[in-house]
């Protein structure tokens, strides 16, 4: 663990920190401290140029011929193999295409059919809640041919039984940032004869990820967190080579189709990861996700992980010695191999605060009922950003300005 006991100290720590040159490829405002990249990567500053080539030139000029003339139709593939490393997969493994929840349903559809003789779908209480409407709208779907099956995240190895076809878990926890070992749980689920599928939107881009090493059937995840690909992004998929030949999704668009301008009555998969895809992808939305991946480039996941421990590291030690009496708990685990790049604070006034907070410059958010939500992206986050955000929620805490009367009214986005 990191000591710092000065704002100097985290100065030191920002000048020697192997990732510090990374911050420059985004714009962050100077007036604030933005601790929340696990809900909105920042802006990468090569986007908004990117954009508007695409959009004057490409679409502006060359019109439909871009289809071709720019390679248009293959950015699903081109994107998602530049996210195969950071997820450890190899390129033909991953695209880039529709949305986490729509590639969830087509995946867990997938996986039911490939384990066909078993019924059951499992999954954690508490996990991500459009998993689980996801899942349960499959259910739903599949009336007596599937069965959803919660249970509690300590439980989740022993209710692996012979009925159990899927295992569909997130692997860093939305609210808590509580992270399983996905290896352990993989092999588990495999003597089981279950397969599983891993929803990696809090992981990709903040810690290091081994799907292949760690025998991985299926993952999806989210591109506009610590893949800064911008609101609403395209998300991803993976499918591991081993099941790719035998995998047959439900949404068999014609994107998906082995030949898909030859205009045929008939579905025929295509070869591979691509018949994952759907409909016809959506260009800009996927141009801003490959500057948002580019923002990775030449950067090494271990440093990203190594910094990412530090952060939370720092930023919960503060909080102990700095918010006692103040009526925050901390509500993640302490040991950071246990942790994702993120911290969980408590508190039974937990949005008033956030919402305090960020009037003070500090952008966190916050998590029905009572979470307080900070998450550290180690392209761009800095030490000092820890030291000095703490301080100002320590003042917060200290004054009571929380309890102003605008901070209590609840917006449509917590």
């Amino acid at each position: 663990m990191i000591v710092t006991t000065t704002r100097t100290d985290c100065e030191r720590l920002d000048a020697e920190d192997p990732l510090a040159h990374a911050r420059a490829r985004f714009r962050i405002p100077e007036s604030v401290i933005y601790l929340d990249g696990n809900s909105l990567g920042a802006l990468p500053v090569t986007t908004p140029a990117r954009l508007s080539e695409i959009v004057e030139k490409q679409w502006g000029e060359h019109l439909i011929r871009s289809w071709n003339m720019h390679d248009w139709i293959d950015l699903p593939a081109r994107v998602g193999a530049r996210i195969a490393p950071l997820i450890g997969a190899v390129s033909d493994e991953v695209t880039a295409a529709d949305s986490t929840s729509v590639n969830l349903f087509k995946l867990a559809a997938a996986g039911l059919r490939i384990n066909a003789l078993r019924r059951v779908i499992l999954s954690e209480r508490g996990n991500f809640p459009t998993d689980l409407y996801v899942l349960q709208g499959l259910d739903d779907l599949l009336g007596e041919n599937s069965e959803l099956r919660l249970v509690a995240r300590e439980e989740i190895t022993s209710a692996l039984d012979e009925s159990v076809a899927l295992l569909v878990l997130t692997h860093i926890h939305y609210k808590t940032g509580a992270l399983h070992d996905m290896r352990a749980i993989t092999e588990a689920a495999h003597k089981a004869g279950a397969l599983v599928l891993w929803d990696l939107s809090h992981s990709a881009g903040a810690v290091e990820l081994f799907l292949d090493r760690d025998r991985a059937d299926f993952a999806i995840g989210c591109g506009y967190k610590y893949l800064n690909g911008g609101p609403g992004a395209p998300a991803f998929l993976y499918v591991a080579r081993r099941h790719q030949h035998n995998l047959r999704q439900p949404l068999t668009g014609w994107m998906g189709h082995a030949a898909p301008f030859e205009f045929g009555d008939f579905y025929r998969p295509a070869d591979g990861i691509m018949r994952t895809l759907c409909g016809t992808p959506a260009v800009l939305a996927m141009a801003a996700l490959a500057e948002g991946v580019a923002t990775f480039d030449g950067i090494a996941m271990r440093d990203v992980r190594n910094k990412s421990k530090a952060l939370g590291d720092l930023f919960l030690a503060l909080v102990e010695s700095r918010c006692t009496g103040t009526g925050i708990e901390i509500a993640c685990p302490r040991d950071a191999s246990q942790r994702g790049s993120q911290v969980a604070l408590r508190h039974p006034q937990g949005y008033a605060v956030i919402q305090a907070l960020i009037a003070r410059g500090v952008v966190g958010d916050f998590r029905a009922p009572d979470v307080l939500r900070f998450g550290f992206a180690p392209l761009y986050t800095r030490y000092v950003d820890i030291w000095d955000a703490v301080g100002r929620l320590a003042s917060i805490m200290r004054d009571e300005n929380w309890r102003d009367e605008r901070f209590q009214a609840r917006a449509a986005v917590t």
